[in-house]
């Protein structure tokens, strides 16, 4: 398996050689993911779950998805690289921030913004705290 330092070489050698640098401002750049992320959406509008389930399982669904899917990795690779950022760090820190926002006890198995959670939690908290005065928040 390629290391994301080695696809991202991959994809700028590719670049490279037909002279695109030039095109690829961050601001190109990010039209173009955020077309390519739509492209990707496209391959199932108007269709249920079950209609997206079966065209992932056929040999034809299967090759639309993983080129929009590599389409739309070339593209966060390559603004990446523009602005920056290490893309593995940037996932790591994401996923350390998101599990202060949501933690397992408050939010698993349940699709709830962070913010409706913290809010939930409070609001149980009150009830503990108005049920028991005195008695220390849990």
């Amino acid at each position: 398996m390629l290391s994301i330092r080695e696809l991202l070489s991959e994809i700028l050698q590719f670049r490279d050689a037909r002279d695109w640098s030039r095109f690829h401002t961050p601001k190109n750049i990010a039209a173009a993911l955020s077309i390519e992320s739509s492209e990707l959406q496209e391959l199932m509008l108007w269709k249920t779950d079950a209609e997206v389930l079966d065209l992932v399982r056929s040999l034809r669904g299967m090759r639309r998805f993983e080129e929009e899917i590599a389409d739309v990795l070339i593209y966060v690779l390559l603004l990446s690289h523009e602005v920056g950022v290490d893309p593995a760090q940037a996932v790591l820190r994401k996923l350390q921030q998101n599990a202060k926002k949501y933690p397992v006890g408050l939010s698993k198995g349940r699709a709830v913004k962070y913010s409706e959670l913290r809010t939930e939690r409070e609001t149980v908290d009150s009830k503990q705290e108005s049920l028991f005065p005195g008695a220390p928040p849990q």
